[in-house]
């Protein structure tokens, strides 16, 4: 795993848990991610890394 995707799901899971949404770490170029609320991602769906739901133990 590079250490932008790590940096990217700490981002996310971060995300997730202070807002209290679920957040989509997905991927931006070759090796650049991005993360933002799973409801605004209007994205390839196939760019999704990893979806983070709070509410989901």
């Amino acid at each position: 795993m590079s250490q932008a995707l790590s940096l990217a799901q700490a981002r996310g899971w971060n995300l997730a848990t202070t807002l209290m949404v679920c957040v989509v770490v997905f991927r931006a170029d070759a090796d650049t991610y991005g993360v933002m609320p799973a409801d605004e991602y209007d994205g390839d769906p196939g760019a999704v890394v990893h979806e983070f739901d709070p509410f989901r133990p």
